[in-house]
């Protein structure tokens, strides 16, 4: 499995913008699909963003299409989420995740990721 750290969550005022990054340790992290979940207070985890491993397949949820965009730098063992637009619902516990190694698509469920980080807090006032 890859370890992974997320870093860069915070309090943005509504409009402003916040990006969060993931590191990860471990050799296979190049040929992971990474993703992006977060979990309101009350709510189930959810899909957020992901990126193929090659970064030909990039998937956004509905919510956040347009405002968030999910990159990786695969020589610096680093995926981030761009998030612009940033609304008060967007609050929550953002997790890094990744797929076992070799998948080639950007995965959706969370059931199709094994290795999750301890997630950060985003916080977005009105």
């Amino acid at each position: 499995q890859v370890q992974l750290v997320e870093s860069g969550g915070g309090l943005v005022q509504a409009g402003g913008s916040l990006r969060l990054s993931c590191a990860a340790s471990g050799r296979t992290f190049s040929t992971n699909t990474m993703g992006w979940f977060r979990q309101a207070p009350g709510k189930e985890r959810e899909f957020v963003g992901s990126i193929s491993w090659r970064g030909g397949q990039i998937a956004y949820a509905d919510s956040v299409k347009g405002r968030f965009t999910i990159s990786r730098d695969n020589a610096k063992n680093t995926v981030y989420l761009q998030m612009n637009s940033l609304e008060p619902e967007d609050t929550a516990v953002y997790y890094c995740a990744a797929t076992p190694p070799y998948s080639t698509y950007a995965a959706r469920s969370s059931f199709e990721y094994n290795s999750w980080g301890q997630g950060t807090q985003v916080t977005v006032s009105s």
